[in-house]
């Protein structure tokens, strides 16, 4: 039932705007790897939620629920590969690596295929199901691809484009059509006006060995805290658990814009700091520790002010 519920709430998501809208994120990326797998949003989290739901309604004890979850939510992160490939009887009736790969690409022929996460008898009931060909090797992300590193824009991209539609949209139908309707009922037009209008696209440039190595030690560090604040959850105080998570947010957020060359990416890195220093503030609580922070901070300020310029060149040359 688990996986029968995921089923129709996948198929779902590709084929109602307002749900394809939570889940996009998890199909942007133009590579596929495991790292695809843990683009999971907090809408995506909630609107499948709804779907399980169901479960406990019809009759199924809690426990049972959340241990075939922890199973459930575990076995499609190894699918997210191109290593693997077929797996001889298995693909008969399990979600392969070569079943997924196919639901992640973005060629007609395998658009909108292989919505099982688990087992792939749903999409053989339901007639969704499409087999990888040698011959049509899957190309990944988008059908129109996004072009932008920004972590914002790849959250909200498509609820801007839903509000442009219905605010364009005239009457009742009209508008029920563009929250119920299918992605591809949406102008692709109003991407690019939207694109022209919220974006500054920078002059492409070579990534420096500088800006690599900013960015991997930055998104480890993102991680760790993650995985810190979430597995000592218990002994984390709440206040310090806030901290975390707009660290992290920042963080994201900072990352694409390095990638996308913005010079503003350094008055964010200096917030992130000074987050760090309120959090250190709030979880000692000690005069001198107050002391030490505001005078660090002082010091920061004056120096971050100093070198921005060698650091925008560090990052950011061509």
């Amino acid at each position: 039932m688990t996986d029968f519920m995921w089923y129709w709430y996948h198929r779902l998501a590709h084929e109602v705007n307002i749900l394809w809208a939570a889940h996009v994120v998890h199909h942007q990326s133009e590579d596929f790897n495991y790292t695809v797998s843990a683009r999971i949003t907090v809408f995506q989290s909630a609107a499948r939620s709804l779907f399980w739901a169901v479960l406990p309604l019809a009759g199924f004890p809690p426990a049972m629920i959340t241990s075939l979850l922890l199973v459930h939510g575990l076995y499609p992160f190894f699918i997210h590969t191109r290593t693997i490939g077929k797996l001889g009887w298995l693909e008969y009736f399990l979600v392969t690596p070569s079943h997924h790969r196919v639901h992640h690409s973005s060629n007609e022929a395998y658009l909108d295929k292989n919505y099982g996460d688990v087992l792939i008898i749903w999409d053989k009931m339901f007639g969704t199901f499409v087999e990888e060909k040698k011959e049509v090797p899957p190309v990944y992300g988008l059908t129109q691809p996004l072009g932008s590193y920004s972590f914002l824009w790849q959250q909200f991209h498509f609820i801007l484009e839903l509000a442009t539609a219905f605010a364009r949209a005239r009457g009742f139908k009209a508008r029920w059509k563009v929250i119920f309707g299918k992605p591809d009922d949406i102008d692709p037009g109003i991407r690019g006006e939207l694109e022209a209008r919220w974006l500054r696209k920078a002059h492409a440039r070579e990534q420096t060995r500088g800006q690599r190595v900013y960015i991997v030690i930055q998104t480890f560090t993102s991680i760790a805290i993650l995985f810190m604040v979430t597995l000592l959850e218990a002994w984390v105080p709440a206040g310090l658990g806030v901290f975390a998570v707009f660290f992290v947010l920042l963080s994201l957020v900072n990352t694409g814009a390095i990638l996308e060359q913005k010079k503003w990416f350094f008055y964010l890195e200096y917030a992130r700091v000074m987050l760090l220093a309120f959090a250190c503030m709030f979880y000692f609580r000690h005069l001198y520790v107050y002391v030490s922070i505001l005078s660090a901070a002082t010091l920061l300020t004056f120096y971050f002010t100093r070198i921005r310029k060698s650091v925008q060149r560090w990052l950011l040359q061509p």
